[in-house]
């Protein structure tokens, strides 16, 4: 960018979990293509993010850009109370095909935090149909749900990004979170404290929630899939709904559609975003069952109390209808299988490395956990000279590439976390 607009995003625009003082970096993009992103000066970046675990097919992706252009020349949006349009129908039909049976309620909304309030305020909701006031949810430490009040009141109370807001957030339950990894023998002491806590509270518990088998930013761990199948049997148990967020790990990142099926389990309310459109513009989805919907919509008021104002965006529903008809082809599986299969050769051998404490892949994931804090400014300087964008956080380096990368581009990604690892500067 020139001078003047890089002076003005500087002074004036806020970027997230940044400084106003003294702001990250920024680099400035002026056109994305495939797994490349350009900067202003014509460099191309290797993109291992995804933006944020979104754009799993790549940029401009023409069967995207054809339903979006399509859909723009009808209307771009128009309001969801009292009016419905064929591209939420035709999503919403995709949605209950591509997810279990008895998920067969769909309830849209604009971002992934928010799929997790509405799926909050549906249990709460069910459960005052029922005549009882539960309003406390169980999850697990090292968990992220999102920034908005709700979701941050699940998310791990000691996660530097919302601790400063702990006064001010219902106070939750939180287990231990497991420590068999996806890859290990499963520990049956794993489910000791979420028991206790079960046992102990199952009357004032609303709701369970759980990311599956991968906690995102709360540490990027990879769980077993045991735990799953356990936290299941306790929920029918003490009949408390089981949530999971798949906002992350849906759609194919861990390499099944969805992680839960890891685990071959069903939950009673599911949450999606960020893949659901192929990262082209914002949309989420929360899915329930029709016990949990009818329950609702028969007690007091009589319907389900939330209506954002772009909730079923024409655009955002004709490319997720788009998207879920790219990944039907299942093409994904072997691109997932491909990426996982690299890193696993490429990325595995790092784990000698004297500042690297471990190595975990899954799917479309890769991560690096180090020993040392990352000078996040200095890192992320380093890997746009390498000719990629990664972000790390803490002492993660982490990479989501889009599917369809190459194995060269993939190498340039894994290349240039092995060069920063033995750069002492790039650490605190």
């Amino acid at each position: 960018m020139n001078l003047s607009d890089a002076l003005f995003d500087y002074k004036h625009i806020w970027h997230p979990y940044s400084s106003m003082i003294k702001p990250l970096p920024c680099y400035s993009i002026i056109s994305a293509k495939g797994v490349y992103l350009t900067l202003k000066n014509g460099q191309k970046l290797v993109d291992g993010m995804s933006s944020w675990w979104s754009a799993i097919h790549g940029y401009n992706h023409p069967v995207l850009n054809r339903a979006l252009k399509k859909q723009i020349q009808k209307m771009s949006h128009v309001m969801f109370g009292g009016i419905t349009h064929p591209s939420a129908i035709a999503l919403c039909r995709k949605l209950i095909q591509l997810t279990p049976s008895k998920l067969d309620c769909v309830f849209l909304s604009d971002s992934g935090s928010i799929s997790i309030e509405v799926a909050m305020k549906m249990i709460i909701q069910y459960w005052n149909s029922l005549g009882q006031n539960r309003k406390k949810f169980l999850t697990i430490l090292n968990g992220y749900h999102g920034d908005t009040f709700a979701a941050m009141s699940i998310s791990d109370p000691n996660n530097s990004i919302h601790q400063i807001y702990n006064n001010f957030l219902p106070k939750n339950f939180f287990a231990q979170s497991p420590v068999s990894s996806f890859h290990s023998s499963w520990n049956k002491n794993d489910l000791v404290s979420f028991k206790k806590i079960i046992e102990k509270h199952s009357l004032q518990i609303a709701g369970v929630i759980l990311e599956p088998i991968v906690q995102g930013v709360g540490g990027m761990n990879f769980y077993h899939p045991t735990y799953l199948k356990k936290i299941k049997k306790l929920c029918d148990y003490y009949h408390i709904p089981l949530i999971f967020d798949e906002i992350a790990t849906g759609f194919g990142r861990t390499g099944k559609i969805f992680a839960f099926e890891h685990a071959n389990v069903i939950p009673d309310i599911l949450c999606l975003g960020k893949a659901i459109t192929g990262g082209t513009i914002t949309l989420a989805a929360t899915l329930t069952s029709r016990n949990i919907a009818d329950r609702i919509s028969n007690s007091k008021p009589g319907c389900f109390m939330h209506g954002p104002t772009y909730m079923g965006n024409p655009l955002a529903c004709s490319v997720a209808y788009a998207n879920i008809k790219i990944l039907q082809s299942n093409e994904w599986q072997n691109q997932v299988l491909h990426i996982e299969r690299q890193l696993y050769k490429n990325l595995l051998p790092l784990r000698e490395h004297p500042r690297v404490i471990d190595i975990r892949i899954l799917g479309a994931i890769g991560v690096v956990e180090c020993s040392q804090i990352i000078n996040i400014a200095m890192m992320q300087k380093f890997f746009v000279e390498q000719g990629v964008w990664i972000r790390p956080f803490k002492k993660l380096i982490y990479i989501v590439p889009p599917y369809i990368i190459s194995t060269y581009a993939l190498k340039q990604l894994t290349n240039a976390i092995k060069k920063a690892l033995n750069k002492k500067f790039l650490f605190i």
